[in-house]
């Protein structure tokens, strides 16, 4: 599960921007520490990077089924077009692309609407025309008929115009426009996976992780699945081969989890996947650690497939204590929490938290990435073995670096004692509700008897980044974290909650286009709690909304009543999931998280356009360089760039493994 409560971000100083477009910002992210890891450790973030960098085809490939075509026609233009690069309209062009770039195919990376070109289709063909031939991929074959096909899913707004579609009393697998799944409908695919679940198996695999589910022409329903020899095997085939470098360097238990992957990856079996898994989270030894597979299933809609994904990191040793209290702790929070005590856990297992240093993000992490993750997804393994929850530091750190000075707080935040606050406990806020979240929030409590755990749909995925938000925000008010050391008074939730509900219910809607509802998971889930705890705190006016000279402020009143409503909340949403109450859940997203104030939101994106600030932000990786002797590695040096089209071209360069037709 992902931590993607992204800082708010505006002008930058100019050592940590690399590009800007649009609404979006590229930075850069520094690697504080690899100098001091041993050469073996070094050559094993050199494997495990380029391991995570040879996965990028595929997901661009779930992504859509035409991003490959349109993502190397474009790059073959801006490669080899020989007519006016100066002209507005190759400037547009250039936007396109880079849009495309960051979001891994032709739909927004948060909202997934289609992005609609600022240059014509009549301009799109000079472009072609004035491009030579040898620019374009050989597995064209006819260049024409590749532009014929794509042109319509790139101009025509209704044609494949959302890739991950919501919208209640719809279709959702035939109206989004992702490829995990072809010819089949929604019932088809609830019914395919129904009659596969065995409702007395306690440890179910992750079905249709790791496939595409595709309807035959004779009518049968097949997985397609994504391994050595099946689907994306030429992109797995690199994979496994670095990950298999990565071994020979790795130390025990880190050997075995690498080789299990690799076991994995050839089989395309989830029993192995789960294998990989445990071994994965028990291993708490290791510094130099690493996330590589099919693993968050935010892109589809009915939440089964996997969108692939890899970074590598290495634990940051002194921030790492501050999850190691935590976690520690683990029982504690469980035992007090303020959920039914038949939905607590009798026994916490296997959590384990660190902080991590970033070194390089692949798939579904780049260009824009999580500040937290915690794995793995699967409910039993959590149960039976843990989970494994991590806070990236360094990129927490580039935000933050990134957002000084801004004006954000100035605009939106009404109470000046509020603006001190944050600037003097936000960060740490920030960084202890993401460990809360992924620690212990994820990992908290338990399903009651004969639930699976799938039953909450497409809402599942926005029910369970509530429950994990609901559960840190609970307990960063706690008296516990003073006696812990970790905060120094209740100041420190104050600020974390006065900039939670004020995103929730307005700030955020600057990521949202005028006439659109709320549909990104995370975007639901905090909208969800602001709005619920505004309206059942009316009667103490424990949130009220002040307008001030024309402007709207978000602003609370009491915050220990504010505490006592996160725990309201979170005792029902542990509730609806434990018990698998789809109703409820439904009832609950689509009440409090979806719907969208126009007025509130036109003035938002007023406010925020005046202060030029980009609602989205992604980063560019570092390079790293294997110095060799005798054909031999002795050293790996770091490079930063600030090149974004330029480490976007390598990558299409040195790591398109797939043919641009699956």
């Amino acid at each position: 599960m992902y931590s993607c409560r992204q800082k708010q971000g505006g002008e930058q100083k100019f050592d940590w921007i690399a590009d800007r477009f649009d609404d979006i910002k590229v930075l850069k992210y520094r690697v504080p520490g690899f100098d001091t890891l041993s050469l073996d450790e070094k050559k094993l973030v050199y494997y495990l990077s380029q391991a995570a960098l040879s996965g990028r085809d595929i997901l661009f490939d779930q992504n859509g089924r035409y991003n490959l075509r349109i993502r190397r026609t474009l790059e073959a233009i801006y490669r080899g077009y020989t007519g006016d690069r100066t002209s507005e309209s190759f400037k547009r062009f250039e936007k396109y692309l880079k849009k495309v770039w960051f979001a891994n195919g032709i739909h927004h990376h948060y909202s997934t609407d289609k992005f609609h070109p600022e240059f014509t289709e009549a301009y799109f063909d000079e472009l072609i025309a004035a491009t030579p031939a040898e620019n374009f991929p050989a597995d064209f074959g006819s260049v024409e008929e590749v532009v014929a096909e794509i042109k319509p899913v790139i101009f025509d707004p209704a044609v494949m115009p959302k890739r991950v579609n919501q919208a209640e009393g719809e279709d959702l697998i035939v109206t989004s426009a992702n490829n995990y799944y072809e010819g089949v409908t929604q019932k088809e695919v609830e019914r395919f996976y129904a009659e596969r679940m065995n409702p007395h198996d306690t440890t179910p695999v992750s079905w249709g992780l790791n496939s595409k589910l595709v309807k035959e022409p004779d009518g049968r329903i097949v997985e397609r699945v994504w391994k050595v020899g099946g689907m994306y095997s030429p992109a797995i085939e690199k994979i496994v081969y670095w990950l298999g470098k990565a071994a020979e360097v790795a130390r025990e238990p880190q050997k075995q989890t690498i080789l299990a992957l690799i076991d994995y990856y050839r089989s395309g079996d989830l029993r192995q996947f789960d294998a990989f898994n445990i071994r994965w989270v028990e291993d708490t030894v290791s510094k130099v650690d690493f996330v590589n597979g099919f693993t968050e299933n935010y892109g589809d809609p009915l939440g089964y497939r996997g969108a692939w994904e890899g970074m590598v990191n290495f634990r940051d040793e002194e921030a790492t204590r501050r999850t190691q209290t935590i976690s520690e702790e683990a029982q504690w929070f469980e035992d007090h929490s303020p959920i039914d005590p038949q939905y607590r856990k009798e026994r916490v297992k296997g959590v384990s938290a660190k902080v991590i240093t970033a070194a390089v993000l692949g798939g579904d992490c780049y260009p824009s990435t999580p500040i937290g993750i915690n794995l793995p997804n699967a409910d039993w393994i959590r149960r039976d073995h843990g989970s494994k929850s991590v806070t990236i530091q360094n990129i927490t750190d580039a935000y933050d670096e990134a957002a000084k000075g801004n004006g954000f707080a100035e605009e939106f935040i009404l109470d000046p004692s509020i603006i001190e606050l944050r600037e003097k406990y936000g960060s740490l806020g920030d960084n202890l509700h993401t460990d809360l979240h992924e620690c212990l929030g994820h990992g908290s409590g338990k399903l009651a008897p004969g639930i699976k755990g799938d039953e909450l749909k497409n809402y599942s995925s926005t029910l369970e980044e509530a429950r994990a938000d609901l559960f840190a925000l609970y307990y960063l008010g706690d008296p516990k974290l003073v006696e812990l050391g970790l905060v120094p008074s209740f100041d420190v939730a104050k600020a974390e909650y006065a900039q939670y509900v004020m995103n929730g219910m307005m700030t955020q809607l600057t990521r949202i286009r005028p006439g659109k509802t709320v549909e990104e998971a995370h975007m639901r889930n905090r909208k969800l709690i602001a709005e619920w705890c505004y309206e059942k705190g009316r009667a103490d006016n424990v949130i009220e909304k002040v307008v001030k000279d024309g402007k709207t402020y978000i602003v609370v009143n009491d915050y220990e009543k504010l505490r006592t409503l996160f725990g309201d909340l979170l005792r029902e949403i542990q509730r609806i999931k434990s018990t698998g109450d789809f109703a409820a859940g439904q009832a609950l997203v689509e009440t409090y998280g979806v719907q969208v104030d126009p007025a509130l939101h036109k003035e938002v994106l007023d406010r925020y356009a005046k202060l030029k600030l980009e609602p989205y932000a992604g980063f560019v990786n570092p390079v790293y360089k294997p110095v060799m002797e005798n054909g031999e590695i002795v050293d790996v040096l770091i490079e930063y760039t600030d090149d974004y089209p330029g480490q976007m071209m390598e990558y299409s360069e040195n790591y398109s493994f797939l043919p641009s037709v699956n």
